[in-house]
Formats: C-alpha cells, sequence, structure tokens
C-alpha cells in the first residue's frame, strides 16, 4: 500500500476530536502531536508520541473562523519537536456546519510556517489536520511546500478514518 498513513491510539484519536469540538464551542481550536516517521516500501508511517492541546493563552488570535499560535507556542512546539527527534502534526477545528476541508486563511498560514518547520526540524515532515462536524481533511509536506500531498488515513485500534480530500482537489 502506499501513501501516508498516522497511527495513533483510539483514546488520544478521540481526545483530539473532544479538544477540537467540544460541543457549544464556538472558536477554533487546536493542538499538536509529535510523530515518529518511517518509510515502509511506498507508505510514510507516522506514529504517535505526544498529544498537546493548546489553550487560549497559546494563542494570539483566536475566533471562530481564525486562529493565530503565539510565537512562544511555535517556538515550544518545534523545540519539543526538535528535542525529541520527532514531526509536527498540527490539528485545528473549523465549528459550525462546514465541510471538512482548510480554508484560504489557513493556506496563507502554512505559505508562512510550513518552510520555517520544515527547515527548523531538518526537513522532517510537517502534516496539518482541520476537523469538522462532517469529518476531517489532511495536508502531507515532505519536501515540496507548493505540493502537499494527501493523508491516506488515520489509524486506531477501533479502525480506519479517510480525509475528505477537498483540500487537494481545489488547491
Amino acid at each position: 500500500m502506499s501513501g501516508s498513513v498516522l497511527q495513533l491510539p483510539d483514546r488520544v484519536w478521540r481526545q483530539i476530536w473532544t479538544h477540537l469540538l467540544p460541543g457549544t464551542c464556538l472558536t477554533e481550536e487546536a493542538g499538536f502531536l509529535l510523530v515518529s516517521h518511517s518509510q515502509l516500501d511506498n507508505q510514510r508511517v507516522f506514529e504517535y508520541e505526544q498529544w498537546i492541546p493548546l489553550r487560549g493563552t497559546d494563542f494570539t488570535r483566536q475566533y471562530g473562523d481564525y486562529l493565530e499560535l503565539a510565537d512562544s507556542t511555535k517556538s515550544r512546539l518545534i523545540k519539543s519537536a526538535h528535542d525529541k527527534d520527532a514531526c509536527l502534526v498540527e490539528f485545528h477545528s473549523h465549528p459550525g456546519p462546514y465541510p471538512a476541508m482548510f480554508s484560504a486563511a489557513d493556506r496563507l498560514g502554512f505559505e508562512d510556517f510550513v518552510p520555517h518547520v520544515l527547515w527548523r526540524l531538518k526537513r522532517r515532515p510537517y502534516m496539518a489536520i482541520v476537523v469538522a462536524s462532517s469529518g476531517f481533511d489532511a495536508l502531507v509536506w515532505t519536501t515540496d511546500v507548493g505540493n502537499p500531498s494527501q493523508l491516506t488515513r488515520v489509524q486506531t485500534e477501533a479502525g480506519e478514518f479517510s480525509p475528505t480530500n477537498l483540500t487537494l482537489k481545489n488547491w
């Protein structure tokens, strides 16, 4: 099988969704995974190491349709990944009745943040996942910042989950 797969415990997958879409929340929420990375035949495998949920003080802006990480948060996350020789996986939510795909604001943010992370983490891949009540979408960057690839699936003990791939269809 080819592509990229994210493997994590089902309890962590559920914690992520609970944190990002806590019911009546009207603001975007975020968190990051630290993951190991390996290549098996034609498949990139990202394995869970640590979940880091973000809170209000981790953001400089946090609205229903936009959030921005504080510089200190970015530095802390990159340092944590660097110290553990890990990759970063960004998670954030789009609350409301929207399809699961990255917004134009998300894509603008990637233009600055992804090259910086790839450089700081010595070209280790970077992944971003956006969740909505309708599902999730995901992008993976390895070397070419302008051309992310899709995440094939998320795999837990409870099953496999596929992204919408709506963002890449409109890239």
